[in-house]
C-alpha cells in the first residue's frame, strides 16, 4: 500500500494520526485517540473523561472498523462516567474482556475503514451511521428467526460493550451499519439513531398497539432527544402527538416538529407515587390532579379522546397518571425511568379497561432502518441543537448530568474538523 502524503503522515507518536488528519482510505494505524473512562476517575463526567492514545481494536470475522467523523451524546455514558447504576468496566471484565477502561459512545457517523473476513453488507469507503444494538452472531433468537433484541446476548454498543464512538476508530458488528443520509452533515448523522430507533420501536414495534392515522398520542419530554423523535414519528404516521414539557419556551419547538398541542407539566402538582387507595383523602387529591391533566390533554388535542399510546420514560413520577389516562385497549410503552424505577398504578383501571403496559428497549435492525429511512426522506429531523469538540466530551455529558443541556440532541466532532461537512473529501480539504 502506498505511504500517506505528508499532510496525513503519522505524528511522532508511532502510528498515531492527529484528529482530522485522514489516512489513506483503508490504512489502519497502530494507535488512536480516545476519550477514556477509568474506574479511578468514576464521578462527575467533567472529570471522568480523559483523552488517551490506545491501540486500534482488532476485528473479528463479522466486525467493521469505522473511522468516526462524529459521535452522539446520550445519558448512558453519564452513567458510565459515574460508575452507576453499574460499573461497566468491572461488568465487562467479569465476562472475560481484558480492558480495564471504557471507551463509550452509542451513536456514530463515519466511514467504513476495514472489514472482517465474513462481512458482506458494507465495503471499505462506505459512509455509514451506526446503531447501538449488538448481539452474538449465533444468538439462539437469531437462529430461530426471533427478535434479537429479546435474545440473551443482546447488548448496547458503547455502554455494555467497549470501543464506542468517542474515539478516532470504533469497532462494531456489521449489521449495526446503515447508510448515512447524504443530506446530513456528519454531526447531524451522529445525533439521532439511539433515540430515534428507540422511539420507532416504541411506536411501531408492539402490534396491535402501533401508531395509526388519527391516533392521539401523549409524548412525555417532548423537547428532549426521545420526545423530539417521537413527535415526528407519530406525525409521519398520521397520528396526533401531544407533547408534555416543563416550560413555555419549549412549546414552539414541539409544535414545529408536529405536535398538535403542548402541556406544561409544571401546572400540576400530583406527581409521584400513587397514594394508597384506602387513603381516601390523599387518593382524591391525586385523582383530581390526574383528571385535570387528562382534561389538559383533551384541550391540547382539540377533542375529548384519550391517548391510544402513551410514550413514557420519566417513570416513577408520571406512570400513575399515564396508566390512568391511557385509552381503553391502549398502551403505555416505557423505555426508561428518568425520575425513578419504583412505579405504581391503579390496577382497577388497568384490568377493567384492558390496557397494556409494555417495556421497550432500543431496536432491532429493521427498526433502525425504519427510522433511518424517515430521516433520509426528510420526514424526521435529527434535531441537532449543539455540537461540541472532542475535547469537550466530558463537558457535554456534564451538561446532561446537570439537566442543563439544550432541547433536542447533541453531537461531538471526532475526526471531522468543523461542523457542516458531509463527505470525507470535505474533511480532507478542510485540513489543507
Amino acid at each position: 500500500m502506498p505511504q500517506p502524503s505528508s499532510s496525513t503522515a503519522p505524528s511522532a507518536k508511532e502510528g498515531l494520526y492527529e484528529l482530522g488528519d485522514v489516512p489513506e482510505l483503508g490504512r489502519v494505524p497502530a494507535k488512536m485517540l480516545a476519550q477514556v473512562i477509568r474506574a479511578e476517575r468514576f464521578g462527575e463526567p467533567i472529570d471522568a473523561f480523559k483523552q488517551e492514545a490506545l491501540d486500534v481494536p482488532v476485528l473479528g470475522a463479522h466486525e467493521v472498523l469505522v473511522y468516526v467523523m462524529a459521535a452522539g451524546v446520550n445519558y448512558n455514558n453519564v452513567w458510565a462516567a459515574m460508575g452507576i447504576p453499574i460499573d461497566v468496566i468491572k461488568t465487562r471484565m467479569k465476562r472475560g474482556e481484558p480492558e480495564a477502561f471504557h471507551v463509550g459512545g452509542s451513536d456514530a457517523s463515519g466511514v467504513v475503514w476495514a472489514i472482517g473476513a465474513d462481512v458482506t453488507n458494507v465495503e471499505v469507503g462506505d459512509d455509514v451511521v451506526v446503531h447501538c444494538g449488538m448481539w452474538d452472531h449465533d444468538d439462539p433468537n437469531i437462529l430461530a428467526g426471533k427478535d434479537p433484541m429479546l435474545g440473551p446476548t443482546q447488548k448496547i454498543w458503547g455502554y455494555e460493550s467497549n470501543w464506542g464512538s468517542f474515539a478516532q476508530y470504533t469497532k462494531v458488528q456489521d449489521h449495526q451499519c446503515v447508510p448515512k443520509p447524504e443530506r446530513l452533515t456528519w454531526e447531524e448523522a451522529a445525533s439521532y439513531m439511539l433515540v430515534g430507533a428507540t422511539a420507532y420501536r416504541m411506536l411501531h414495534g408492539w402490534p396491535p398497539n402501533i401508531v395509526n392515522p388519527g391516533d392521539p398520542v401523549l409524548v412525555w419530554g417532548g423537547a428532549g432527544g426521545l420526545g423530539s423523535m417521537a413527535i415526528q414519528i407519530v406525525a409521519a404516521a398520521g397520528g396526533r402527538p401531544v407533547a408534555v414539557v416543563s416550560g413555555d419556551s419549549k412549546n414552539e419547538f414541539c409544535k414545529k416538529l408536529g405536535a398538535v398541542g403542548v402541556i406544561d407539566r409544571r401546572k400540576f402538582e400530583h406527581w409521584g407515587k400513587l397514594p394508597r387507595w384506602s387513603d381516601e383523602l390523599e387518593y382524591s387529591v391525586w385523582l383530581k390532579g390526574a383528571r385535570g391533566f387528562g382534561a389538559a390533554f383533551w384541550e391540547a388535542l382539540g377533542e375529548k379522546r384519550n391517548p391510544t399510546i402513551v410514550f413514557e420514560h420519566p417513570g416513577e413520577t408520571t406512570l400513575p397518571t399515564s396508566a390512568f389516562m391511557c385509552d381503553t385497549g391502549g398502551m403505555v410503552v416505557i423505555c426508561a425511568g428518568t425520575t425513578g424505577y419504583n412505579a405504581t398504578l391503579d390496577l382497577r383501571y388497568h384490568w377493567m379497561r384492558q390496557k397494556r403496559l409494555q417495556g421497550s428497549h432500543f431496536a432491532n435492525d429493521d427498526q433502525a432502518i425504519g427510522i433511518n429511512n424517515l430521516v433520509a426522506e426528510g420526514k424526521v429531523d435529527p434535531c441537532l441543537s449543539r455540537t461540541f469538540t472532542f475535547a469537550e466530551t466530558g463537558a457535554c455529558h456534564q451538561l446532561m448530568r446537570d439537566n442543563k443541556h439544550p432541547s433536542g440532541n447533541m453531537a461531538i466532532l471526532v475526526n471531522a474538523p468543523r461542523p457542516g461537512l458531509r463527505t470525507i473529501a470535505e474533511v480532507r480539504a478542510a485540513k489543507i
